[in-house]
């Protein structure tokens, strides 16, 4: 289904929280022209397609740092086992079985998923192989991602599908660097994405590194995000996981590292002076009993910190109502209540999500000139009620994906009264099923029991 494209958007009469410095909430209108939001908070206007947004919240789209597309379709397939056997015994022979179709339907079901709770923008990592079926995925849907072929030279485990030669791996990159970086009106990116220490040679991240700073593309990898991931790191290394990452420049305000739960204070003060992000992902690292990252002390010392569900393959689902309460619960457990109040949480669910992909000049705060990425949320729903005057609360706390009634990205509509605009949703859950199927054949390892 092709985005349908529309000039103008007026979002009427809904709670407007833009998210910007001021923290401002406005009660009125929104305008959207030519993919620009065009006027805040005037009324009195018009538009050639009018959504009612009375008793709804508008806001930014949420931007997700951590994202397997091509994972999703592995939903249930991986469950109650550590990182490093998830990866060996379940995820890399599932990716490894992937083929162009089954990436296809996966990354669908993924954006679908995304879009209808209300995600609009995301960083992610994909497999070794038939990441071009993710970039037309992302393109025909309407969606805004940056997007990273896996880079995987090294591993005793890696099954040979995945496993690449250093210049294969570096050239592939390149080449769907050229030809998709800055598509469509520059709503879809490239990014390299090395998973992590143990899978990738010290050449591989020296290098991508390097063309990193080259090519002025963001990095996305994994880091610290188990004990035992650790410790293997820093005895190949003889350095922990962040400083051997830094010392082969795989540092800086490009780059987002996923996890970080298990860091020293060396580690802390390397991501603070070097404006490295941290992508946290609180469901997935409680999923895995990787533990809980400390992103109080992370904040305090002003480590750049953004969301992500990471995959449906150890979260199984895609759900950013869930990691913002999630985040906030868990650092008020660990810190007190007064930690990570909801304005906090919801700033790192869109703004700070923005700031580490580079594009806070352009999403993450309703703001006049800005590219339109907007959701309609509905406060009015059983479990908001009573209505409360903080709507931030309603939707850190109470909000669900069900809440999302309408999503707009780069000035188009993606989503209206909950139904998908440019994805056929019973084509998707056909699709997703039947290549689950056959995945599951020709990785040779069956369903769970």
């Amino acid at each position: 289904m092709p985005v349908l494209l529309m000039k103008s958007i007026l979002i009427k009469d809904g709670t407007l929280l833009t998210m910007d410095e001021q923290k401002g909430i406005l009660f009125g209108d929104l305008l959207i022209r030519d993919g620009l939001i065009a006027s805040i908070g005037e009324s009195g206007q018009t538009a050639e397609t009018i959504i009612d947004a009375a008793g709804c919240a508008v806001l930014p789209g949420f931007v997700q740092t951590h994202v397997h597309l091509c994972q999703t379709i592995f939903r249930g397939a991986a469950d109650d086992l550590p990182l490093l056997d998830w990866l060996k015994k379940r995820v890399w022979p599932l990716e490894a079985a992937h083929d162009a179709a089954s990436i296809k339907a996966s990354a669908a079901l993924g954006v679908a998923e995304l879009i209808k709770g209300g995600t609009t923008c995301a960083l992610t990592m994909e497999t070794v192989s038939h990441t071009e079926e993710v970039f037309r995925v992302v393109e025909d849907a309407g969606f805004r991602a940056t997007i990273g072929k896996c880079m995987m030279d090294k591993g005793d485990d890696v099954p040979a599908a995945l496993h690449e030669r250093t210049d294969a791996s570096v050239a592939d990159s390149l080449a769907l660097l050229a030809t998709w970086h800055g598509r469509a009106n520059g709503r879809i990116r490239y990014c390299f994405a090395p998973r992590f220490a143990l899978s990738c040679t010290s050449e591989l991240l020296s290098r991508v590194g390097q063309l990193a700073k080259e090519r002025n593309v963001i990095v996305h990898t994994h880091a610290s995000e188990n004990k035992n991931e650790c410790a293997l790191v820093e005895s190949e290394t003889g350095l922990r996981n962040v400083a051997y990452l830094d010392s082969l420049g795989v540092s800086g305000r490009h780059v987002v590292l996923a996890h970080c739960v298990h860091l020293d204070a060396a580690e802390f003060q390397t991501l603070a002076a070097t404006r490295t992000n941290v992508a946290h992902c609180p469901s997935s690292n409680l999923k895995l009993g990787s533990g809980i990252a400390e992103i109080t002390r992370m904040l305090d010392q002003g480590i750049s910190v953004s969301l992500g569900a990471d995959g449906a393959a150890c979260n199984n689902r895609l759900d950013m109502f869930t990691e913002m309460r999630s985040m906030a619960l868990l650092q008020k457990a660990l810190h007190g209540p007064d930690a990570m109040p909801a304005q906090q949480a919801l700033r790192i669910a869109t703004i700070e999500g923005a700031k580490a992909l580079g594009l806070e000049k352009e999403i993450g705060t309703l703001e006049v000139g800005k590219r339109a990425d907007v959701i309609v949320v509905n406060l009015a729903t059983l479990h908001s009620t009573p209505r409360s005057d903080d709507a931030v609360s309603m939707l850190v706390y109470s909000g669900q994906t069900s809440d999302v009634k309408s999503v707009i990205i780069d000035g188009q509509l993606l989503m209206r009264d909950q139904e998908l605009l440019t994805l056929d949703e019973k084509t998707v859950h056909l699709n997703a099923n039947r290549e689950r199927v056959e995945l599951m054949k020709r990785s040779g390892i069956g369903e769970p029991e």
